[in-house]
This record gives structure tokens, sequence and C-alpha cells, in this order.
């Protein structure tokens, strides 16, 4: 899922930002333009993430929550200073 966001978020962010449409046809020519010339020199996305990592992350993230003691998220009273 993250490699389709990866793309879409390159369409948006080289293309459709960088200029308005007066309809949705100017809008489907930018884009079919766009993926036209990406693909003349396309290159592939890498995933660079071992399975260790990701396994060792989302051991981290289930440890987070059991840690959480109750009442911690409430806000701090403050201290008056005394004068």
């Amino acid at each position: 899922m993250n490699l389709i966001e990866r793309c879409f978020t390159g369409l948006t962010n080289k293309r459709i930002r960088r200029d308005s449409f007066v309809s949705v046809a100017a809008l489907i020519t930018a884009i079919e333009g766009f993926l036209t010339a990406w693909n003349e020199n396309p290159k592939p996305f890498v995933w660079t993430a071992t399975v260790d990592s990701i396994v060792a992350k989302l051991a981290r993230c289930r440890q987070t929550p059991e840690q959480v003691q109750p009442g911690c998220t409430l806000p701090k009273s403050r201290k008056r200073k005394s004068s």
C-alpha cells in the first residue's frame, strides 16, 4: 500500500499541484502526460526494510501501550511558585 501512496504522492507533487485545470478532461490529459513522461525513464521503487526490522518495530509498538499507566495522559497540574 505504501508504494501506491508513494506513486500518487509523486504525481500530486510533480504535476497536479503545479497547475490549475479548467476541466476534468484537462486534468486527465495532464495525468496521462505525466505518466507517459515517467514511463520513458522508469525507476522502480525498491523496498529497503528487512523482515527482521519490521518485526522489531512491531514488537516495540506493542510494548508502548502496555507501559502506559492509568492517568498518565491527564494534564499535569502546575505547582505555584512560593514568593
